[in-house]
């Protein structure tokens, strides 16, 4: 599924191309199911991250899940007919892909589907280093995660739940049960409840879609309280370089998508030991077929999906 221009879903369009071979040091992956992210719209819509003139990578998306159908001379970490799932910049919307041995890809949990484990790695990989490793998340703590159904706070939802935080979400008036379900201990409806407004104050705020500010939210942090986003403004960049000026509530921000792939494929072994024990779970929303991109990608525009959007790639003989 290719684009030669920025524009609207209808620019993606299926292009059959020369089947790639890997180099010495990759691997050839026969990709089964790969998702639409929330950058993935964005990357198509306008110039940007993905060039100004003219798409630099024509084959957008990122997770991916598949088998390891070729391997170059160099490779030691794989062997063909590994069932594997990762993550790449560009290049998931697609039959094949090659990707790096030692880029962000792992041997994929036993226990779900290709279709499972490609919904994994955007929401996860950014969730658990936001908590984890900025937010310093500690049993017993209160945590709050807005925009909770989303890919990354579905996954924040269940990762705060495992490091024995007390979790209250976010969401709408339809995913308050679901969330719940997911593990957080209180469910808040945002068109009907402000939580800057209740009088409650958390440890840790996470808002996973940059809608509330870290001045909106100060109010309801602990002393000594963090506030984290995946959307840092100038003004959260400048608090987060100079957090004496915030007090003792520390503003946070962490560029996820952007760490070595060694620190990755830790994570994912991670979150394959906490998948396989039943400490977490893939979350799907909707599931569409290679030749539905246009319409996955207007789905996920919206901004209303739970989870993931899972795209299901069609071998012949499959």
């Amino acid at each position: 599924m290719v684009y030669t221009k920025f524009g609207p879903p209808e620019v993606l369009h299926l292009q059959e191309l020369e089947k790639p071979s890997p180099k010495a040091n990759e691997v050839l992956i026969k990709i089964v199911a790969t998702a639409v992210t929330k950058e993935d719209p964005d990357m198509r819509a306008s110039p940007g991250f993905n060039g100004f003139l003219r798409p630099r990578h024509p084959i957008l998306g990122q997770e991916l899940a598949g088998e390891v159908e070729a391997i170059g001379k160099d490779v030691t970490r794989f062997r063909p007919g590994d069932q594997v799932f990762g993550m790449d910049s560009f290049g998931a919307y697609a039959e094949y892909k090659c990707m790096p041995e030692n880029g962000a890809l792992a041997i994929k949990p036993a226990n779900l589907s290709y279709e499972e484990a490609a919904s994994v790695p955007n929401g996860a990989l950014t969730a658990l280093p936001f908590l984890r490793d900025k937010g310093n998340i500690q049993s017993g703590q209160t945590v709050l995660i807005h925009g909770a159904s989303g890919s990354v706070g579905a996954a924040a939802v269940q990762l705060a739940k495992y490091y024995g935080a007390e979790v209250t979400g976010v969401c709408s008036t339809a995913n308050l049960g679901w969330i719940k379900a997911l593990g957080a201990g209180q469910a808040i409806d945002y068109t009907r409840e402000d939580f800057t407004q209740n009088g409650q104050t958390y440890d840790i705020i996470f808002d996973t879609v940059g809608k509330r500010s870290f001045s909106e939210c100060k109010g309801s942090l602990t002393d000594g309280g963090i506030y984290l986003t995946t959307v840092p403004t100038p003004a959260i960049m400048l608090q987060a370089l100079w957090p004496a000026k915030s007090g003792r509530k520390k503003v946070k921000f962490a560029a996820t998508g952007l760490r070595p792939a060694s620190e990755k494929v830790k994570d994912l072994v991670f979150l394959t030991e906490l998948i396989e024990t039943g400490k977490i779970k893939p979350v799907i929303d909707r599931r569409y077929s290679l030749e539905q991109m246009a319409e996955a990608h207007r789905y996920v525009e919206k901004g209303h999906k739970k989870g993931n959007v899972v795209i299901t790639v069609e071998h012949d003989g499959r």
